[in-house]
């Protein structure tokens, strides 16, 4: 890639302007435009293959075989399971840009996937997140290769896994875990869920844990006066309850999952309880693990000085980590964000930053220039069986992610 250092804004303006101006980017607008059902083919045909967190396999040899037909080199899947594949540059060594979007989804493999048009709109599970960034991914992918447009730069196209949930991260942790990816890929252009009125710059951390408390159990007459893992451990979910949360940095906690007990009139053997701690800080993200390690420490205590006759209570807790994913925030003047805006500014398109969780949290951890950008059209009822996607308006971010593209890795006609 030509550079790396930060691009004044009048500057990243003349040289999208140059680009915008090549015929090659008039075929590929006009491809977007006339392949519009193409791309909603693409999409429910995605979304129909199951591909939950650690099961995305099926999913990834579909789009292995698109890229692979698409005309893209080297087109492997990888160790995790993540799909690679390249457009080559003109310039031999020059660093590569990365169009990345996940091919998870939330929802478990045996889950009805009823993805069909109705009213105009695509409906079903998963059909915008993430349905919608691989499609575009795809078009990107597509368009290119009909323009006669070559990038200075290679284009590394990326569908990764693991962004949903317990993936965590794991598809971009282990493309940027690996040297060569690492040290070849400039910026990164992150493509999740619809929409083309944000730039995520921020990106925003979060912790995992699920606490579990274990006792003896038995039955809720004969063995009443036994330790109930329920009752401790909603003590402790009271008492972290109460931790306080600043609103800068803007910090939350949830508890989203509780499981335990086999029937009403048994004392369970044991309990447990997923908590969510999200923040802009690391520091924050920390204090609230101790706050949450505290509250489960002082249940478990408080039990054990009420037993009878100061008896030892039979009573332990596991607090394990089921997540991370690092805080960070794109660098003030970074060359991605004066490319984008300048985007936006060519195509008449209001845009606002934005802080949220996505793949670009690793690149963006790591110090690498980072940003995530919709899919176009609109989209809701995301991690619900209701969601829903409406192409209108797809075009326009489509036009968005290419111009953002080609100014970043340099363009050749």
């Amino acid at each position: 890639m030509p550079t790396t250092a930060k691009i004044e804004a009048p500057r990243a303006q003349q040289e999208l302007a140059r680009i915008a101006a090549l015929p090659g980017v008039k075929r590929a607008f006009a491809w977007f435009a006339a392949h519009e059902p193409d791309l909603c083919r693409w999409q429910v045909e995605l979304a129909r293959i199951p591909a939950p967190p650690f099961g995305e396999a099926a999913r990834a040899e579909w789009l292995r075989a698109r890229f692979a037909e698409l005309g893209l080199e080297d087109v492997h899947v990888d160790s995790v399971g993540n799909v690679l594949g390249v457009r080559r540059g003109a310039e031999h060594g020059a660093k590569a840009l990365a169009l990345t979007a996940h091919i998870d989804t939330v929802f478990p493999a045996d889950t009805a996937l009823d993805i069909r048009e109705e009213g105009g709109k695509l409906r079903g599970p998963g059909i915008s997140d993430n349905a919608s960034g691989v499609t575009a991914l795809l078009a990107l992918a597509a368009a290119l290769g009909e323009s006669s447009l070559r990038a200075a730069a290679d284009v590394v196209f990326v569908g990764n896994v693991g962004e949903e949930g317990e993936g965590d991260l794991r598809g971009m942790r282990h493309l940027f875990s690996d040297p060569h990816w690492k040290d070849s890929i400039a910026c990164t252009l992150v493509l999740d869920g619809s929409g083309a009125d944000t730039i995520v710059t921020q990106a925003l951390g979060s912790r995992r844990f699920q606490v579990t408390v274990r006792g003896p159990g038995g039955h809720s007459w004969s063995d009443f006066g036994a330790p109930n893992p329920i009752v401790i451990l909603a003590r402790a979910i009271a008492t972290f309850s109460r931790a306080k949360l600043p609103a800068e940095p803007r910090t939350t906690a949830s508890v989203g999952v509780i499981q335990g007990g086999t029937s009403v009139n048994t004392i369970p053997e044991s309990a447990s309880a997923r908590v969510d701690i999200r923040s802009t800080s690391q520091e924050e993200m920390e204090r609230l693990e101790r706050a949450l390690r505290a509250a489960v420490e002082e249940a478990v205590a408080e039990e054990a000085a009420g037993r009878r006759g100061g008896s030892k209570s039979p009573v332990n807790f596991e607090i394990a980590s089921i997540g991370s994913r690092p805080a960070a925030e794109l660098r003030e003047g970074a060359r991605i964000l004066e490319v984008v805006r300048a985007v936006d500014a060519h195509l008449g398109n209001a845009s606002r930053l934005h802080r949220a969780s996505t793949d670009a949290n690793v690149p963006l951890a790591l110090g690498l220039e980072a940003v995530s950008l919709g899919a176009g059209g609109a989209g809701g009822g995301a991690h619900t069986l209701h969601e829903w996607y409406d192409p209108a308006g797809r075009e326009l971010a489509l036009q968005r992610i290419l111009l953002a593209a080609l100014t970043l890795a340099g363009v050749r006609e």
